[in-house]
């Protein structure tokens, strides 16, 4: 689109100006300037299709009643009244004083015409001129209705309109709000000036139709009229409105050129053009090049900074102006308190507040919104609220902004009691409203005042607004009533990416995780493009499905959507990973996190602990704490289950005094992995004493005690933490079955271990699991009642379990019972061939028994099938450090040592009557090679070391992977009698306490 040359002349711009704004997108080389097309609202004769005669424009007038709303005293207070114009004769003409106005006295009458016409000439001019004014003040006043009454009064008086009289009419339609009326009276105006065709831009500006204008300007400049400072200005607004940056510079170019670029009005709206198309560089250039600053100006500039969240800019600028000599308003307050909030500068906004006390501006609504939404961002909810109870009277936006902020602060019930406060003013929520409030009821958990918000949603008209309808769908997803968020879902007409990842928030759990797999692939089908949030979400399915393929799967598709560098989306793929045992994978990604926050550090210490890698597990927590980042509650849980898989003490203590210090140790998950880490590091009584000092115990946390007894042998302070467990009301479940029965297993209590299996289903309406059953086998094994095992086996029918058959097999190896203990193991080399204890045990079987064949035969067949015996390890944990030993091992730095102390030891032993058993030695040599043997056992080294390396009379814990054999069960007892030193053994079946030369299992293990 062209427009003709300028016939006006360019004026020398002052020399601050020169050569800065001649912008590149708008090189000026000749006269003429080019402007880019548009599409063209108006023709180009602009005749808008609608040139009427120009009766036709005051008879839309007149039949839209002019007078029927007429303000009578409105009217009165109009320079001239109506009748002044029009009904009023002439003095000249009227008055019958006058002299030579009787008969007798005529004047010619070529005379008295040409006097007569001389004063209505005069008086039709005081008319256009009243006319005006009258219309000017309509302008001003936005009255519509007056100016239409004036202009029918026009038309009724037959006047010929001047070109003020035609602008004031084109300005009062404009300014009023009717472009319609405006569009119609400057069709019909026969000289159209530069006044008019600003009237027509800034009227079709103050309605919002910004590319009307553009184009207005457009036709304006080809009809050949020249602008001045008014046009560009309101041009330049209608660019700000339209975002129109490119005809902005342009217009920015035709400003300079012909000198109007110094203009106040000019500048500033170029500012602010310039600042709400983001070009923060070019507006301050304008703004700095200005010959002088207004608020508006400051006012753009700083609006700008604030849209673009450069808060440190913001209140640079602010400082500066309030240096200047311009005085700020409540808008350049309100603009400041945005950037404060935005950047969460507390200080800063309280420092603002004061000034708006000070300029008594404090409890204007416009003021307070932006100090409630400020100190809200700043987390202060209880200032916002006070701020909030001085407005007077609030609006929706106002009940709107403390209801979102209550919310964002977890302060659900006061949102939910503003919103009641809010009704009983008689304010009608918006949908804004209703969604925070929705929000509420999620962190409620309250379905029942979700349910009653979603009527007030129905009431007040706007089920079918995107905003309400996705946060109902989230609701009722995370409250988990799933088929009332799915309604929702499908009843939402307009589905927009928020409200899938709203719909997949409800399929985490195991049971409808698959669901959420399906709904993930339908969304990808309707050809929307997932986000970080779709991401997350699904993998948290893929991990509570276990199904690492699909998630692997995902994983692909967030390399293809340049989502991999995301952090919240590698945590959530090292929490799948680390989930379906890929540790490996979880921690290369966990590893390329840029930013590893808490989140990140608890999944991969989990996931560490999770899969029995203890030691990785607390080595992470103390990367993590050495990185700066401090634990949770659920951190230190998985950090002290790490430290229970490997019976770390001293990691463990360091893990609670630092649950104590950060006032952790009282949280439910804390205590309970404190008890858990104790009991497995053979410090019973320490169990005892951080559960006995808990305030509110869960089933979690008496199960974890219960267990820990029936561990360590104590069945009957397990039996009695049962009766005090459901004394409390606690209701037990499947885990605390296993503890009480495997409590009577150590006792021998077979029919009170029936009492208890038969209750899980008859009493608890529990199903008995497979560990429940192996308990009851284990009851009766130990009992040696191996005929009513095998009824049970057959009864239950449990012949094709694993659990079951291993039970069978230690029961049979305790009491000897070859046969039914061989038929065990052939089943379970059946079932698990590759088991290596299933072999050793029949192996060691018939070597008690001395039936070296049948020994030969299944270590033979250990070897053709390629089964390895796993090698006796033991560890012990010294001055805050683990040592390893092997059997037969001559490894450890101290090897010397402890050999000499284990002579020693041997030497006492045998002075008080110790022999050494060579019953257990599963090999067939000579008793002094069995001696040898037996000599050298993993946990007698690691005993040597222990004794070797303290000098005071602490508790020594040793952990082994194998079950203890019976002399090392035997030299241990002797050893606790004859050094008064309390040792405490792990196996792989229990914890053996030995103290003053007996043990805890009774000789029963």
């Amino acid at each position: 689109m062209e427009c003709d040359c300028f016939s006006l002349r360019m004026r020398r711009p002052p020399p601050s100006f020169r050569g800065i704004f001649f912008l590149p997108s708008c090189p000026i080389q000749s006269p003429s300037l080019k402007f880019f097309k548009k599409p063209q609202t108006i023709s180009r004769n602009f005749q808008f299709s609608i040139r009427l005669k120009s009766l036709s424009c005051a008879l839309d007038a007149i039949e839209s009643n002019p007078t029927g709303h007429w303000a009578f005293g409105d009217a009165q207070n109009l320079p001239v009244r109506l009748q002044d114009g029009f009904q009023k004769t002439p003095s000249k003409l009227s008055s019958p004083n006058r002299p030579n106005s009787t008969p007798g006295n005529k004047v010619p009458e070529t005379v008295e015409k040409k006097r007569i016409w001389r004063g209505l000439d005069l008086d039709s001019k005081e008319r256009l001129r009243r006319y005006s004014g009258m219309l000017r003040t309509c302008a001003s006043k936005g009255a519509l209705n007056e100016g239409k009454a004036i202009h029918g009064q026009v038309i009724k008086s037959g006047i010929k309109p001047d070109s003020h009289l035609w602008n004031s009419l084109v300005n009062v339609y404009a300014k009023c709000g009717s472009a319609k009326y405006a569009c119609k009276v400057f069709g019909e105006i026969p000289e159209r000036d530069v006044v008019s065709w600003t009237a027509l831009i800034a009227g079709f500006v103050a309605e919002g139709y910004g590319s009307g204008a553009v184009n207005l300007f457009c036709e304006m400049r080809r009809e050949g009229v020249g602008a001045n400072e008014f046009t560009y200005a309101t041009a330049l607004k209608a660019c700000s409105m339209c975002l129109d940056l490119e005809f902005g510079k342009q217009v920015h170019a035709e400003a300079i050129k012909v000198g109007d670029f110094s203009d106040l009005f000019v500048g500033s709206a170029l500012v602010d053009l310039y600042a709400k198309c983001g070009e923060m560089v070019l507006a301050e250039r304008v703004f700095l090049c200005m010959p002088e600053q207004n608020a508006v100006s400051w006012n753009a500039l700083l609006n700008g900074f604030a849209q673009m969240g450069d808060a440190e800019k913001v209140l640079n600028l602010f400082c500066r102006m309030t240096g200047s000599e311009i005085n700020f308003s409540k808008f350049t307050l309100s603009t400041v308190l945005k950037g404060c909030a935005n950047s969460g500068n507390l200080r800063a906004g309280q420092i603002v507040h004061s000034l708006a006390i000070r300029i008594g501006c404090e409890l204007d609504e416009f003021i307070s919104c932006c100090l409630l939404d400020m100190y809200s961002k700043c987390g202060l909810a209880g200032d916002a609220l006070k701020v909030f109870v001085r407005i007077e009277d609030p609006d929706v936006v106002s009940w709107s902004a403390i209801i979102t902020c209550l919310d964002q602060k977890g302060q659900s019930r006061e949102a939910a009691e503003v919103f009641k406060r809010m009704r009983h003013s008689g304010v009608i929520p918006n949908q804004f409203t209703l969604a925070s409030l929705v929000s509420a009821a999620t962190d409620l958990g309250d379905l029942y005042y979700g349910e009653s918000i979603h009527a007030c949603v129905c009431k007040y008209g706007f089920e079918y607004d995107n905003t309400v309808c996705n946060a109902l769908v989230t609701m009722y997803m995370k409250i988990g009533s799933v088929q009332d968020g799915c309604r929702v879902f499908e009843a939402t007409t307009n589905r927009d990416l928020i409200s899938w990842n709203a719909l997949l928030s409800g399929f985490h759990d195991n049971e409808t995780s698959d669901i959420g797999l399906r709904i993930f692939n339908q969304m990808l089908a309707e050809g929307f493009n997932p986000n970080m949030y779709t991401f997350i979400s699904i993998l948290r399915s893929c991990s509570s499905l276990s199904d690492v393929d699909f998630g692997k799967q995902v994983h692909a598709q967030i390399v293809k959507n340049s989502l991999d560098g995301n952090d919240f989306v590698g945590t959530a793929l090292v929490d799948m990973y680390a989930k379906n045992r890929f540790l490996e994978d979880a921690e290369t990604i966990f590893n390329r996190l840029i930013k590893r926050d808490l989140f990140a550090w608890t999944v991969i210490v989990a996931g560490y602990a999770q899969d029995g890698q203890g030691e990785k597990a607390v080595k992470c927590f103390i990367q993590m704490q050495r990185e700066g980042v401090k634990p949770n509650e659920f951190t230190l849980a998985s950090s002290l289950s790490g430290c229970s898989r490997i019976a770390t003490l001293d990691s463990g203590r360091q893990l609670h005094s630092k649950a104590i210090k950060a006032g952790q140790s009282g949280d439910m998950f804390v205590a309970s992995a404190l008890v858990d880490m104790y009991a497995k590091c053979g410090c019973v009584e320490d169990a005892e004493v951080v559960f006995d000092g808990l305030v509110s115990r869960d089933t979690v946390s008496w199960n974890t005690i219960i267990c820990g007894y029936s561990q360590h042998g104590q069945g009957g302070k397990a039996l009695k933490a049962f009766e005090a467990m459901l004394d409390e009301g606690t209701v037990p479940d499947e885990v605390t079955f296993i503890g009480v029965l495997s409590a009577c297993s150590h006792m021998g209590l077979i029919e009170e271990g029936k009492k208890h299996f038969n209750s899980l289903s008859k009493i608890y309406g529990i199903t008995p699991t497979i560990e429940h059953y192996a308990c009851m086998v284990d009851i009766l094994g130990r009992a040696e009642k191996f005929d009513e095992v095998e009824s049970f086996i057959e009864e239950m029918k449990l012949t094709s379990n694993v659990l079951i058959w291993e039970t069978v097999l230690g029961a049979c190896k305790m009491h000897g019972n070859v046969e039914f203990g061989e038929r065990a193991a052939m089943k379970l080399f059946e079932l698990e061939p590759e088991i290596d204890s299933n072999y050793i045990l029949l192996s060691n079987m018939f070597a008690a028994k001395g039936m070296w064949d049948d020994v030969t035969n299944v270590r033979a067949l250990m070897s053709t099938r390629g089964v390895k015996k796993e090698p006796g390890c033991s560890w012990v944990e010294v001055n805050g450090q683990v040592h390893v030993f092997l059997s037969h091992d001559g490894s450890h730095p101290k090897i010397r040592e402890i050999h000499l102390k284990l002579q020693d030891l041997h030497q006492k032993l045998m002075s008080v009557g110790y022999t050494p058993n060579t019953d257990h030695v599963l090999h067939n040599v000579s008793d002094r090679e069995k001696q040898e043997l037996l000599f050298y056992h993993s946990e007698r080294l690691a005993l040597a070391f222990a004794l070797l390396s303290t000098s005071t009379r602490k508790t020594i814990r040793i952990f082994k992977n194998l079950r203890i054999c019976g002399d090392c069960h035997d030299f241990m007892k002797f050893i606790s009698e004859i050094t008064n030193q309390e040792l405490v053994v792990r196996d792989i079946n229990c914890f053996h306490h030995f103290k003053n030369g007996s043990c805890s299992c009774q000789n029963f293990w």
